[in-house]
């Protein structure tokens, strides 16, 4: 089997060097080029025609969010994003605009975990002029911000009758999403067509590197009607209020209906678990909770989504054309754990009508 050619691409010559090393002591992998901007990223991607490109954000000539909508839009390649945590929001609008996925860029320590995200995303199969085949969604400009406007990292304000340290619940549908590779792409897409009077919770569970879901969190606020935060440890779920899980623990609820963060162990493959989320909430809310499995890799997931069935709650799944990645919504699919496969953009509006299907919400305190 041929070696998997990577295209590099950075301006700092002793990032390109680091990633060079890495690559080439790799069996499987080789460097095919590099690239010192996105200007030459788009010329050498079209003459090289790497297998999989590494791409900064931040050059000058070019930028590569620039270059990635040009070679998304000429010649598709799977493209991963090495970025700074404290642009993780530009890298999640860069993934939005056709990247698969974005990390930190690697250090000598990182090389196995690097070089083996390499191989896997090097076979993902890739669309062209991916912003074109929905309905556009604008995306944040690309400039470093501070995390801002409705996003909230501390739990909720009291809402007016609400009783703090009181056991504060409601009545009615809870959505839990599970998502991987694709999923930036896909959440942009359905998030922002909920309104803003939807009025059920709903808890994500997005495989992501670390140090990125605050970014996620910040860039998804700007796109949403809808406020969203990340999940805090002890928190009541507020109707309307969409929780993003981090990847340094795991998204549960508990049965007194509150937020709980697991640690998470060195060996678990998955960060955060959508079975963790997904089973938990088929726990606590049974015919009540409804589970929504998008594009990933992997069979995250399926566990959850069939305790969600199993437990009477509704279960939908993303349909393989609209997929970046068709694997754990597959997976699910072939299980029997999914009631409903949707298109993308008929995703938003199936929320929409179950969650408006639920018992009227309502608030108690005891």
């Amino acid at each position: 089997m041929a070696d998997v050619r990577v295209l590099v691409v950075d301006d700092s010559a002793m990032v390109r060097a680091l990633i060079e090393a890495l690559v080439e002591m790799t069996e499987g992998l080789t460097i095919c080029g590099q690239a010192e901007n996105g200007r030459q990223a788009v010329t050498q991607a079209l003459a090289l025609q790497p297998d999989i490109i590494t791409m900064d954000l931040q050059m000058p000539v070019m930028g590569g969010m620039e270059a990635i909508e040009e070679i998304m839009a000429t010649r598709p390649t799977p493209i991963l994003v090495l970025s700074d945590v404290a642009d993780a929001r530009n890298a999640m609008a860069a993934v939005s605009r056709g990247a698969l996925e974005a990390t930190h860029k690697p250090s000598v320590d990182d090389g196995p975990e690097f070089t083996s995200r390499l191989k896997m995303l090097a076979g993902v199969p890739v669309i062209r002029h991916i912003r074109s085949r929905h309905a556009p969604i604008a995306a944040p400009a690309l400039t470093p911000l501070p995390l801002a406007g409705k996003l909230s990292l501390a739990p909720p304000a009291p809402l007016a009758g609400e009783v703090r340290g009181a056991n504060v619940r409601f009545h009615g549908r809870v959505f839990a999403i599970a998502v991987s590779t694709g999923g930036p792409q896909a959440l942009a897409q359905i998030l922002p067509r909920l309104p803003a009077h939807f009025p059920a919770p709903v808890l994500i569970a997005q495989h992501i590197s670390d140090g990125f879901a605050a970014g996620m969190a910040a860039w998804l606020n700007e796109l949403c009607p809808l406020t969203v935060t990340m999940a805090q440890d002890g928190e009541f779920l507020v109707p309307g209020r969409i929780y993003l899980a981090n990847s340094t623990s795991h998204l549960a609820i508990t049965p007194t209906r509150r937020i709980q963060l697991r640690p998470r162990a060195d060996r678990d493959i998955y960060r955060p678990s959508c079975d963790v989320l997904l089973t938990t909430v088929a726990e606590v809310f049974g015919s009540s909770a409804v589970g929504v499995i998008l594009t990933g890799m992997g069979r995250d997931g399926v566990k959850g989504m069939t305790a969600i069935r199993s437990a009477g709650g509704m279960t939908l799944g993303q349909d393989e054309a609209t997929s970046v990645v068709y694997g754990m919504n597959r997976e699910a699919i072939i299980a029997g754990s999914v009631q409903s496969v949707l298109p993308l953009a008929a995703m938003a509006g199936e929320m929409e009508r179950l969650a408006s299907t639920a018992p009227q919400m309502r608030w108690e305190q005891r």
